[in-house]
């Protein structure tokens, strides 16, 4: 099992220690691997619209976020980390997240996404990690990733160092778990939401309103029977 996290952060604060307690119980150190936001990738989208229009290899940043994809796409499960700020995920996390629109269901998805499983995890020393975890969902959902899980914790402190005992544990409890159902769900089951969008988009594309990525979806079978929840 290949694990991706992607942390919205350089820092190796709570959020990130309760993510990677996650990975380790899903996988061997050696099958982890870790982006950190904005080290890794700290490029603003430019609203040039090449991705959608064109190629997501005409990005500006495509350089760096092209190698990140590639990282996207070969591992099993992602692990999302962002602390909660002004209750909302980092800018670093909102700012890498804006650069993959064209990886939307109703763009140019990778059928792969569908196999894949998710988690979100966000802590903070307050409130508010409803919201940011939303932030990064949404484009999960979009991706087409059937199944993600949510870890919000509020610890009441700034540093991992100063989390208390008491939480640390129920921390530890909490990741067990969701590594449990993880590892449980062996195929995951696309909802039925992510096929309405998919059949939606489809009918979008067949009408003209998506004509850049009309090539794409032809190449893959989609404007016509073939469906991506059973590819691969």
């Amino acid at each position: 099992m290949k694990i991706l996290m992607i942390n919205g952060q350089n820092h190796k604060g709570t959020t990130y220690h309760t993510g990677r307690m996650i990975a380790e119980k899903l996988a061997v150190p050696e099958n982890i691997e870790e982006i950190f936001l904005p080290r890794d990738f700290g490029e603003f989208c430019t609203g040039c619209n090449n991705c959608f229009m064109k190629s997501e290899k005409m990005c500006p940043h495509y350089k760096k976020i092209g190698a990140i994809t590639e990282k996207i796409k070969n591992a099993d499960i992602l692990i999302f980390t962002t602390p909660t700020y002004v209750y909302h995920s980092t800018g670093q996390m909102k700012a890498f997240l804006d650069h993959y629109g064209w990886l939307w269901i109703n763009h140019r998805m990778n059928e792969g996404m569908m196999k894949k499983q998710a988690v979100i995890v966000s802590t903070a020393a307050g409130m508010g990690t409803k919201s940011a975890i939303k932030d990064i969902a949404d484009s999960c959902f979009f991706w087409g990733i059937p199944k993600v899980y949510k870890y919000g914790k509020s610890v009441f402190s700034v540093s991992w160092e100063k989390v208390t005992k008491k939480h640390k544990a129920e921390i530890k409890r909490d990741t067990a778990e969701i590594a449990e159902k993880i590892k449980s769900c062996k195929v995951p089951k696309v909802p039925l939401k992510t096929k309405a969008f998919f059949m939606l988009s489809r009918f979008m594309v067949k009408k003209g309103m998506f004509e850049s990525d009309r090539p794409y979806w032809e190449s893959k079978g989609w404007t016509a029977d073939v469906r991506p929840w059973k590819q691969g």
